[in-house]
């Protein structure tokens, strides 16, 4: 035989058990997108494995849905609750037949979210846990997203890309987060720090604030104030207003609704209230508020919250 043939013929078997072994050992391989569907870990400690890429996701909670659009999965969201109200005015999506409300954050009807059968539905914990449990028990998918920092927000983030395949969205969008929040505790890093109370509910006689525990005390931290009552090893303490003036704060910050909505009628209002006109804050006019869905709400808006706080402590430094 001709040796310019054998050596062709011996080239020709060599690349093709080459192409054997490649296409056998790729088929060997685990697919990267469906392995980081394998132990999905919840702020549950509760682990979730999917077989394939959700289709149809059910939030029912508004700081669920919100990670889900600011990581570009909102086209995979077939219902939320009546309190989701960012990035969008979806009560108009659903009067417009372009989703579907499973109605109330801590009663979501199991009627609807039975007849749409998702593949996975995102939650929040505390108020939530019995109804996780439910879903749980109907053998639904369900991811808890109850973070208690701010790098369990940016967990959460990460968790739900994984799920729902939106991977690389979810790390640009840490990073941004990430980038924002160092830019802001750098600028803050060696300025004084004010002392800051942080109102969740105020009644005269019984009062509520945050303590160390509560993932917002890390937002004041960063953002280079110090939390009143972060020596209360809690996350929501409850206080006597006496307490209050004798911590006597710098710095007053108000939620612009939520809890304490009814006893928060006006600035002035709260510099009325007896005993306050004592303190740094209310003789410095330094009371602030700030929109609470962007500081109670564990979600992709976490960075707006500490730039609006660091405005707030810093104002010479923004």
């Amino acid at each position: 035989m001709n040796t310019k043939y054998t050596i062709a013929a011996v080239v020709i078997i060599v690349l093709i058990v080459s192409a054997a072994f490649i296409i056998y050992y790729q088929a060997q391989a685990p697919d990267e997108g469906l392995e980081a569907l394998q132990n999905l870990v919840d702020d549950d400690n509760y682990t979730t494995s999917l077989t394939a890429y959700p289709e149809k996701i059910i939030s029912v909670a508004p700081s669920c849905t919100e990670i889900l659009f600011a990581i570009d999965a909102g086209d995979k969201v077939v219902a939320v609750t009546d309190y989701c109200d960012y990035p969008y005015d979806f009560s108009a999506w659903v009067a417009a037949g372009n989703m579907t409300s499973v109605g109330d954050f801590t009663t979501p009807n199991m009627e609807v979210i039975t007849a749409l059968d998702p593949d996975l539905i995102l939650a929040s914990g505390g108020v939530q846990d019995d109804i996780v449990s439910t879903l749980r028990d109907r053998g639904y998918k369900v991811l808890v997203l109850d973070p208690t920092s701010v790098s369990g927000i940016l967990y959460n983030i990460e968790l739900v890309g994984n799920a729902t395949g939106n991977r690389d969205e979810a790390t640009a969008l840490i990073n941004n987060l990430t980038s924002r929040i160092d830019a802001v505790s750098e600028t803050v890093a060696n300025a004084a720090k004010p002392r800051v109370y942080y109102e969740v509910y105020y009644e005269l006689t019984s009062s509520w604030t945050i303590g160390s525990l509560a993932w917002q005390n890390e937002l004041i931290e960063k953002a280079g104030g110090t939390n009143i009552f972060n020596d209360q090893e809690i996350d929501y303490y409850q206080y006597q207003v006496e307490a209050l003036i004798d911590r006597n704060p710098d710095v007053i910050v108000l939620p612009a609704s939520g809890m304490g909505t009814g006893q928060l009628e006006s600035l002035d209002a709260v510099k009325a209230r007896p005993g306050w006109d004592t303190t740094n804050a209310v003789q410095d006019d330094r009371l602030h508020q700030i929109d609470s869905n962007i500081i109670e709400r564990s979600g992709p808006r976490v960075a707006d919250a500490i730039e609006q706080l660091a405005e707030f402590f810093h104002p010479e430094l923004f």
